[in-house]
């Protein structure tokens, strides 16, 4: 039973323990002393009326209501921060934060040139962006804008869609230079390929390409779309890339182009609570714009 109302303070320092895994380290953290943090685990503890962790010699070792308890705690951070940014500028205001989130290769290579322009333009509103391929939910705050490759499907989401987007196979000059370029799809077969690892929607984009390699096949296997780029720039192997990133780079030659290609669409998604506040939109708005810019051009 519930003895009082524990303090979000409470539940960012059992957060950083459950993800830094000891008292020490948390405490590095938070920028806050062991003995303080370790007083907020046996306070949050004893609001609750549930023992959390287990002491030994070693250090402290959640247990199963611990590991329950993290998802319910990363909804209040997720809260915190979204109000912290609510906060942080007025909602008629050209001030404040806004958090984006795209995926890897998204942030990485098309969203920092559309937000330099943006800050040139915006000073005052500052842009947290997270990238990760895992979707970030709009409907718990952990984001304010999403760049997403599907349609959003939540009844409270504003989405939008900008364009189509192209995906290719690609190979670096230097290995076209040394190799040469397969001329038919089953010429692939005597080439060094770059490609996935685990990742299922990789599995589903190859099929979607009428591209029946084996994960066998690949010299190279991983799921992280930067790293496959930046193998494929250093001439490793054929592997695939979006045709707009491969615009910019003149060394970068396409592979059968006629045969293997595939197209994502491109979705801006915002909470419609978020559509009032002025620093939103502009960023959504710039955004609209410039992706859709990057999506209509073609190699």
């Amino acid at each position: 039973m519930t003895v009082s109302e524990p303090g979000w303070e409470l539940y960012r320092s059992f957060l950083a323990v459950m993800r830094t895994g000891s008292l020490s380290a948390a405490a590095r953290a938070l920028s806050m002393t062991q003995p303080t943090l370790g007083r907020h685990i046996e306070a949050l503890e004893q609001a609750l009326g549930v023992t959390l962790f287990v002491r030994s010699q070693s250090g402290l070792r959640p247990n199963a209501t611990a590991f329950a308890l993290v998802a319910h705690a990363e909804n209040m951070e997720a809260s915190a921060a979204a109000l912290m940014r609510t906060a942080s500028g007025e909602t008629k205001e050209e001030a404040g934060t806004v958090r984006l989130t795209a995926s890897h290769v998204v942030g990485a290579e098309v969203l920092p040139g559309i937000l330099a322009e943006f800050h040139q333009a915006h000073p005052r509103i500052a842009i947290e962006l997270v990238l990760s391929n895992i979707p970030s939910d709009l409907l718990r705050a952990e984001a304010d804008i999403a760049v997403r490759m599907f349609r959003p499907a939540q009844d409270a989401l504003v989405a939008k869609r900008i364009g189509t987007m192209l995906v290719g196979l690609f190979a670096h000059r230097r290995y076209a230079d040394r190799y040469g370029l397969p001329a038919t799809l089953e010429d692939l077969e005597g080439h060094t390929l770059i490609g996935y690892d685990r990742d299922p929607f990789w599995i589903r984009a190859a099929a979607a390409m009428n591209l029946q390699v084996p994960r066998e096949q690949f010299a190279l296997r991983c799921d992280s779309e930067l790293a496959q780029l930046a193998a494929l720039r250093a001439g490793f192997g054929i592997g695939a890339c979006q045709r707009g990133i491969a615009r910019r780079d003149p060394d970068l030659k396409q592979v059968l182009p006629e045969r293997l290609s595939l197209t994502l669409e491109i979705w801006l998604a915002v909470h419609r609570d978020m559509r009032s506040s002025r620093r939103v939109a502009l960023l959504f708005e710039c955004l609209t714009t410039a992706l859709a810019r990057y999506a209509s051009a073609r190699v």
